[in-house]
């Protein structure tokens, strides 16, 4: 069996990779600069040569974010903590809604392919939702960490407007492209067809939402107390499952939900009954 490769070694190769693609490939900038009639606002790659020699390469036109993996996050025996990965992101379309968070849920088409352009994972024709921090369950285990860092860079849609045949539309959607290092996606994990792979995603994200999933009255952005986007290490009442999961936070057998308080409108009050600094839910003395 061969050994898994250094997660260091991995991302420096893998962003190597990663610019050269952008520093030879265009998007079709100019479509989304001035709309034709009818266009749909997709994000279009292509390489700049011959005709298209000219074209501005997504090098110049991208966003980044350093962010840090560890290798603990796939289990490798090879210590590594805090080894920089390169996000790149570029926003085609600015939507008119908000911005999701990390953990919330989101409605959206995408396409996901290899550098060399072989498609793995495609949605683009039928929208669907992903629940992006996922429940620790086979059947709902969440996105890959560049998904769920990257989508947050983006706003969803406005009005829905309902079709005669009973289908949707979103209008005024956030469309883009995500490029990130296989440290950031499924690394050694051959989901896209073959292992250590950077990643592209073409997203066009249609809706957000706000998820609480323990419905517990608290949302799960609330739930994340250090604000490190990491759910799992929040369990105040150490039973074994993670606030976002618990509806019984502190453990004092009192619901959640009634230890807060919710007004007509659906704004949470996180109440504080013996002013300690600690809201009720999360104070079993509350």
């Amino acid at each position: 069996m061969i050994p898994p490769r250094p997660l260091g070694e991995v991302s420096v190769e893998d962003d190597a990779a990663i610019r050269d693609y952008l520093e030879t490939h265009f998007y079709n900038y100019e479509e989304f600069a001035t709309p034709p009639v009818d266009f749909d606002f997709k994000v279009k790659i292509d390489t700049i040569a011959g005709n298209n020699a000219d074209k501005t390469p997504l090098i110049d036109q991208v966003s980044s974010e350093t962010l840090t993996v560890s290798s603990s996050a796939f289990g490798l025996t090879e210590v590594e903590n805090d080894v920089p990965h390169t996000l790149y992101y570029l926003i085609a379309r600015e939507g008119v809604g908000e911005n999701p968070t990390a953990v919330d849920s989101v409605y959206l088409r995408y396409s996901g392919f290899r550098l060399d352009g072989t498609v793995f994972d495609s949605n683009i024709g039928a929208p669907i939702w992903f629940d992006l921090p996922g429940t620790l369950t086979q059947s709902n285990p969440g996105t890959i960490r560049g998904f769920k860092e990257g989508l947050p860079k983006f706003k969803a849609g406005g009005e829905t407007i309902v079709n005669e045949d009973g289908t949707f539309d979103i209008t005024d959607f956030g469309s883009g492209i995500i490029f990130m290092p296989s440290g950031l996606a499924y690394f050694r994990g051959t989901q896209p067809g073959a292992a250590y792979a950077p990643l592209i995603f073409e997203i066009e994200l249609l809706i957000s939402e706000t998820a609480d999933h323990d419905r517990d009255g608290v949302p799960t952005k609330l739930e994340d107390l250090d604000g490190n986007g990491n759910l799992l290490n929040e369990n105040t009442d150490n039973d074994g499952f993670p606030n976002y999961l618990d509806n019984d936070d502190d453990g004092d057998e009192i619901a959640t939900r009634d230890e807060i308080e919710i007004d007509a409108e659906g704004n949470v009050t996180l109440t504080d009954t013996d002013g300690d600094g600690l809201p009720d839910y999360l104070d079993p003395d509350s």
